[in-house]
């Protein structure tokens, strides 16, 4: 395991940790989220060196095709050196999204990548994904040397709040189960939208001046300049955190350091 990178007073990571390249083995206690753009023209090769520009040791990744995050692992792998378990949360099968033969469309949704093997998967399609399905996946896996459930969301597109609305509050029914807890996603809403009340009061932005009282100071994660994309922690303390604006996609890499000894 490899030593964190320097970091700027405001948590944020300095330019510094991002000049020698790709970090070479996976960084303990970091984990990220990543809406991947689909369709979208990007090479896969591409968004595996996005992420092992920073090896963290949890992925989250939304509007993920299943073979295209097969691809994924693979270049981290045998490109990059970083060897990841993959979970697949996929909520339907689609053709013009994720290829294949007509009648044997790939699957479109969700994935976790992790360092460590993943248990207890859980993948949930939300009663009405408004127009399209949407879900949420959790797993077991480590982050640090502890064991926390992790969960992986996309919720429904902009403009369909009272589909939000319902899909955050069984999302919030899972969280609240658990003592610890990372939740990542998209969740295509700003944070002092009614959708995301029943997520603040069980976890807290990575972001510590990010609140839904004072959501002007939360960095934004999209092209159009919105913050949709977040790092729920619940029972785990935030070290630091990074927006990265990556050219693969229309949504910013975000990942963050934690501490997951805080609980």
């Amino acid at each position: 395991m490899v030593l964190l990178g320097p970091s700027a007073p405001n948590g944020f990571f300095s330019s510094e940790a991002l000049s020698a390249g790709p970090v070479k083995d996976v960084v303990p206690n970091r984990v990220m989220t990543w809406n991947l753009c689909n369709p979208c023209d990007e090479g896969n090769a591409d968004r595996a060196s996005e992420i092992a520009r920073f090896a963290p040791q949890v992925v989250g990744l939304q509007e993920a095709c299943e073979r295209d995050v097969a691809q994924i692992r693979d270049h981290l792998e045998n490109t990059h050196g970083l060897v990841y378990h993959v979970e697949y949360g996929a909520v339907l099968q689609n053709w013009g999204r994720c290829g294949g033969a007509p009648w044997n469309p790939g699957g479109y949704g969700q994935a976790i990548l992790s360092a460590a093997p993943m248990t207890d998967r859980v993948n949930e399609e939300y009663p009405d994904g408004g127009s399209e399905d949407r879900g949420f996946m959790a797993v077991t896996t480590l982050v640090g040397d502890r064991p926390v459930r992790v969960f992986n969301t996309h919720l429904a597109e902009r403009r369909q709040e009272e589909f939000r609305i319902e899909q955050t509050g069984v999302l919030a029914a899972e969280i609240a189960r658990h003592d610890r807890a990372i939740v990542l996603g998209d969740f295509n809403a700003v944070p002092n939208t009614p959708e995301l009340a029943r997520i603040w009061k069980l976890a807290e932005d990575t972001d510590p001046l990010c609140r839904p009282t004072d959501s002007g100071a939360c960095t934004p994660t999209t092209d159009w300049r919105s913050k949709f994309d977040y790092i729920f922690l619940r029972g785990i303390a935030p070290l630091r955190h990074r927006v990265w604006d990556t050219p693969y996609s229309d949504h910013d890499v975000l990942h963050s350091d934690v501490d997951v000894t805080y609980l």
